[in-house]
């Protein structure tokens, strides 16, 4: 079995409630979604086979905090990222796993071997998309949710109130206790941002305990 890896490196993560940790990145090609704001749409990539994938992980040593499996969409993958996964945790690193929240039948395959869950949600109204994904959003986070998860969305200037009580409606009604990251979009104008953010942040509060704004970090530092 081989899996299609657009690129391994090592950085610090930029996004979510992990930021500014040092990782492994394993980034996965190919996704089952095309969002506006998109910024890792690589359609280069190596076949790799689970062990030489391994042993590049092993390559970069032990300092560093976990790895992390990302994309595009690594569950677009589920069979390899499932055998990749069981052999990092036999190898004692911790997972760290990325993903659009879309597909809960695939990360009820994998989610035994995942330590962590960066879940997205995808706005319709943010990117940029005439489907919604409520149902299979409800469906992944009743799955992630037995563990250590987090939500991330990101707001843009086209973002409606509406979609942000959906999304708050959602976590309230599956009792999600972590936390909800509003990402503000990098390809928007920050400071016409500002308000909106403000304003769904307020809103967000009613519903989930911990609300933070949190940009891409690795954006405004400088680093990959």
């Amino acid at each position: 079995m081989t899996g299609k890896i657009s690129e391994i490196f090592e950085s610090i993560q930029g996004e979510g409630i992990y930021w500014g940790s040092k990782q492994i990145f394993v980034r996965f090609s190919g996704c089952n979604l095309r969002c506006s704001y998109c910024d890792t749409l690589i359609e280069t990539f190596s076949e790799y086979a689970i062990e030489e994938l391994i042993g590049r992980i092993k390559s970069f040593g032990r300092n560093f905090h976990s790895v992390s499996f990302t994309g595009g969409e690594p569950l677009f993958q589920k069979d390899f990222l499932s055998e990749a996964l069981k052999m990092t945790k036999q190898e004692g690193y911790k997972t760290y796993l990325e993903t659009n929240g879309t597909l809960p039948n695939e990360l009820k395959q994998v989610i035994d071997n995942v330590d962590i869950v960066a879940m997205d949600i995808k706005l319709p109204s943010s990117t940029g998309s005439v489907s919604h994904y409520w149902d299979e959003h409800r469906d992944f986070l009743k799955t992630a949710n037995k563990g250590e998860v987090f939500i991330k969305a990101v707001i843009s200037l086209s973002t409606t109130k509406d979609d942000i009580f959906k999304m708050a409606e959602l976590l309230k009604n599956l009792q999600y206790e972590g936390v909800m990251v509003l990402q503000p979009n990098s390809f928007d104008n920050a400071l016409l941002l500002k308000e909106k953010l403000g304003e769904f942040k307020k809103t967000c509060e009613k519903y989930v305990a911990d609300v933070r704004v949190i940009p891409q970090m690795h954006r405004l530092i400088g680093v990959k």
